[in-house]
């Protein structure tokens, strides 16, 4: 039930006065009446109220604000200026606010206020106008509005709920979970929810509580979520027989909204106001159909509802313009060998029809014939121009042939085969002659008509343009005889299912001839004359690339031949091969042969022939690959021959012929140390996907399959691989081969004799430089290695002194004291002069002063000192020292005294050379160490 509450206010004019401005009068009229109530069902505030019966008089135009708000907010939530021109009627004027808020939440509250137009005076504001919300009411519990609610997905909703009086609300939320704006005085909880989404569930619960656990202080609302209907699409309406109407449309998308909340279909005729009596069924698309009578012109309009909106479409029409004939029926025919006559019957009686009959060919085609028809109960169309013994399928629709609208649907399919007829064309025939011993085995062949099913319907593939088969049962007979003389013919006779015989003849020329039968007549005869058997040269074939429509032939024309013949076989490998010829006219010199059997890497082999007279001659050899591959396996290296910086790999067995995916165009040699990147001499670098790199030898001539890599280094592990390569590349490098060279013995040679010969020269010269030493430059044997030096330690402070005990001389001469004593030391030493010489050089006795016993050990008798002395270095040892000197004694003598006693050559010979001594012996002695002697009467030993 839908409450409404009407409050009634009558209120007397607040003011009755007028104001006059210059010349003029602005009068006043304020709001005598005003009265507010509320439509809870569209959520509405209704607003009556006049101003009085003077100003409808004067049928003034009025603007009029009006201001509303609720009752727990201080500011206004909506003003409005609405402008009214009154009339003498004196009737209220009225206005309606669509709540956002339910209006049961709160009290809303109006005032008015009004001026003239032309005037700037506005009238004073009325009282508010209170409608009350079920906040003030006494509720036996906590309540939620609106409490049932279809909402639209995408709008907003303002939810409340009313706690009763002296309660506050403790909890007001929603399920499932949205994002809401909460707003609450305490008795009265808000809930918006913006753009509200149809979720998985089909509805949004809300609940309240109030801050107790009673029964009685719980609540809930459901609000489905949906949408407003789609306008009905493609909506038109149609008829058969001029009487029954029917409309269709489509019905747009899902509302969400279902049972009673569904969209609900009505048609109406505006012309005559009335709602179309027919049922809307819905299933892919909506339609409903109804009897128009008499009526020709029609205004239909579909409205479709729900609670969330309503939209129409309307469509306008003549019934005769809107004819949609019943689909043909009852379909027979007529038919001959090249003609079928087709009858149907129709529905439509009284309406003229255009109709098409299509026609499927045996190859797939379609045909379409059109043809009239008038108001008789059947029609028919004839066919012409058919094939024999030719399966067709034929389907009929029809249309109106005035206004026409649209076809009706198709009739039933009619599947017709004509009759049989003699064959038509001759067959294409041709031959492949193999030679045989004493003669010549010939291989028939000719071209077929075939069968296939697309789907459910067969399908009829024509090899043989010129000929046609033309009947059920076909059988072949096949003819030969000699040319020359005029033998008997020879003749065998196949069924259909034989496209090839083989025959043999001897060397002569024969002329062969074939002919199709079926259970009309013969075919014509298709003719080949085969020539004499002669030794002929042996054409080269010639190399062919293929494309990604076919392999390209192309030959040298010549005008003497009227046509040109290829053959080849779709399956070389096979056999039987699938033999296959085509033909082209003498104006041609290239053909692109394609067939759906050519694949990559298979070799094609085609062969090239003139024909002129039913005779043909070999032009040229072709071959070739649609698409050339790498070759399936690498050569097998069957032979290694290692040197220490070379080796040889030879790969004799390794094939080239049509086995291979792709011509073998020559072989790649991939060499490499194992531990390292390879750069030998006379190599290109190749860098493997891991980037190493190796080196690479290019073999470009298929047939050598020998190669010798050189540059290679002795003692050293290298990695190999040869690789065929073709038109499509070669295989990527995955497995190696390994080889150890040989250390190199001649260097080892060379090593050895760079070692020897040297050490020999180097002995050689070292003895003959001994040699020439011994006899140019003897060795100076040195003082610091005589035995005399070896003595026992004894020092004075810090010199190593030699006692004269300790001495082991190898020869001693000793003097007696009385000859020493006739030479006296010092006078000897000032008068001495050069002449007393001895072999070149002086001796003498040296007698140091008896007294002075510095830094010695005297003695009562002389000793005897002994040195070195060789005339080599004596001079220059006797600088460095003077084994003789006596420091004080020296420091007091003369000047000439000292340079006497620092000489080495005052000196006595102990071997007491005499005059007599031969010059050799005087020779020998200056060469060789001398010991001499010396008595010193004070001294024990020498100092170092």
């Amino acid at each position: 039930m839908m409450n409404h509450f009407m409050v009634l206010v009558v209120l007397l004019p607040l003011r009755t006065c007028y104001t006059t401005y210059s010349q003029q009068e602005s009068i006043v009229f304020p709001v005598t009446y005003l009265n507010v109530s509320k439509d809870l069902a569209l959520q509405q505030l209704l607003v009556e109220w006049d101003v009085g019966k003077s100003a409808h008089d004067a049928e003034l135009t009025m603007s009029f604000e009006i201001q509303v708000r609720r009752t727990d907010e201080t500011t206004t939530v909506w003003t409005e200026f609405h402008n009214v021109t009154l009339d003498k009627s004196e009737k209220p004027l009225h206005w309606r606010w669509d709540s956002d808020l339910p209006l049961e939440c709160m009290s809303h509250s109006v005032k008015i206020r009004s001026k003239a137009e032309a005037s700037k005076i506005w009238s004073q504001w009325s009282v508010w106008e209170t409608v009350p919300g079920l906040d003030t009411s006494n509720n036996s519990g906590p309540q939620i509005f609106p409490n049932e609610k279809i909402v639209e997905e995408g709008s907003d909703i303002m939810l409340c709920c009313i706690a009763r009086k002296g309660h506050i609300i403790k909890e007001f939320f929603l399920d499932p979970p949205v994002h809401v704006f909460n707003h609450t005085n305490g008795q009265v909880g808000l809930l918006t929810v913006k753009n509200v989404a149809h979720q998985e569930v089909p509805h949004i619960s809300a609940y309240c509580m109030e801050s107790c656990n009673e029964e009685q202080c719980y609540d809930h609302a459901v609000y489905i979520v949906g949408k407003s209907p789609d306008t009905p699409k493609y909506f038109s309406c149609q008829t058969q027989d001029m009487r029954i109407v029917t409309c269709t449309w489509s019905q747009g998308g899902d509302t969400n909204l279902y049972g009673r909340h569904s969209p609900k279909y009505t048609l109406s005729e505006e012309f005559s106001k009335q709602t179309v009596p027919c049922t809307v069924s819905c299933s892919e698309q909506c339609s409903c159909s109804w009897d128009v009578g008499q009526q020709r012109i029609c205004n239909i309009t579909v409205t479709v509802e729900n609670p969330l909106g309503r939209k129409t479409a309307t469509d306008v029409f003549d019934v005769t313009h809107r004819i949609y004939p019943a689909a043909p029926f009852q379909l027979w025919e007529e038919y001959t060998d090249t003609e079928i006559t087709l009858y149907w019957k129709h529905q439509n009686k009284g309406i003229e029809l255009f109709c098409q009959t299509e026609v499927f060919q045996p190859d797939g085609k379609v045909e379409l014939h059109n043809s009239s028809h008038t108001h008789l109960h059947y029609a028919s169309i004839t066919l012409g121009g058919l094939q024999p013994y030719t399966t067709y399928t034929a389907r009929v629709h029809c249309g109106a042939a005035k206004h026409f609208w649209k076809w009706s649907e198709w009739s039933e399919a009619r599947t017709i085969r004509t009759k049989e007829a003699t064959p038509s064309g001759k067959l294409d025939i041709w031959r492949q002659i193999t030679p045989v011993l004493e003669g010549r085995n010939v291989t028939l062949f000719w071209k077929v008509r075939h069968q296939y099913r697309i789907g459910n319907k067969t399908i009829h593939k024509e090899q043989a343009p010129s000929f046609r088969a033309n009947g059920r049962s076909i059988s072949y007979e096949v003819s030969w005889e000699k040319v020359e003389d005029g033998s008997k013919p020879e003749s065998i006779s196949f069924s259909s299912v034989y496209n090839s015989t083989k025959i043999s003849i001897d060397n002569h020329s024969y002329r062969i001839s074939i002919m199709a039968k079926n259970n009309v007549n013969y075919s014509l005869p298709s003719v080949l004359i085969i020539p004499k058997a002669t030794g002929t040269e042996e054409l080269k074939e010639e190399r062919v690339n293929g494309t990604d429509d076919g392999i390209f032939i192309s030959w040298e024309p010549r005008h003497i031949y009227d046509s040109y013949v290829i053959d080849w076989c779709n399956f070389p490998m096979l056999q039987p091969c699938d033999f296959q010829w085509k033909r082209f006219g003498p104006n041609t010199s290239s053909a692109l042969i394609n067939s759906a059997a050519f694949v990559p890497g298979v070799r094609y082999n085609f062969h090239i022939y003139g024909s002129v007279a039913n005779r043909a001659f070999l032009l040229a050899k072709k071959t070739g690959y649609l698409t050339e591959l790498p070759p399936l396996l690498d050569p097998v290296v069957e032979k290694v021959e290692l040197t220490f910086n070379a080796v040889t790999l030879s790969w004799g067995s390794y094939p080239t012929n049509e086995s291979q995916p792709g011509f073998v165009r020559g072989y790649h040699v991939y060499v490499s140390p194992v531990h390292e990147d390879c750069s030998l001499k006379g190599s290109r670098k190749h860098v493997l996907p891991d980037e190493s790199v190796l080196c690479k030898y290019t073999i470009e001539n298929p047939e050598e399959k020998r190669y010798t890599v050189k540059h290679l280094l002795s003692n050293t592990k290298y990695k190999l691989v040869v690789k065929a390569y073709t038109g499509g590349g070669e295989t990527p490098i995955v497995n190696f081969r390994y080889i150890d060279t040989p250390f190199n013995s001649n260097m080892l040679y060379l090593l050895v004799l760079l070692m020897i010969v040297p050490s020999l020269v180097a002995a050689v010269c070292r003895w003959k430089m001994t040699w020439v030493k011994e006899c140019c430059c003897p060795v100076i044997p040195s003082p610091n290695k005589s035995k005399v030096l070896s003595f026992k330690e004894f020092k004075i402070g810090s010199e190593k002194v030699l006692k004269i005990s300790d001495t082991i001389p190898d020869m001693l001469a000793v003097d007696s004291k009385a000859e020493a004593q006739k030479l006296h030391p010092w006078s000897q030493l000032s008068s001495t002069s050069t002449e007393n010489k001895i072999d070149g050089h002086n001796s003498s006795w040296i007698y140091p002063n008896e007294n002075e016993e510095r830094d010695f050990i005297s003695t009562p008798t002389p000793q005897t000192h002994t040195w070195f002395e060789n005339f080599a270095y004596s001079s220059h040892l006797a600088v460095e020292s003077d084994p003789y000197q006596i420091p004080d004694r020296l420091q007091a003598s003369q000047p000439e005294l000292s340079v006497v006693l620092y000489q080495p050559h005052y000196y006595f010979d102990i071997f007491n050379e005499d005059a007599s001594s031969t010059p050799r012996e005087t020779a020998g002695r200056k060469t060789s160490p001398r010991y001499i002697s010396q008595t010193d009467v004070h001294c024990l030993g020498r100092r170092f």
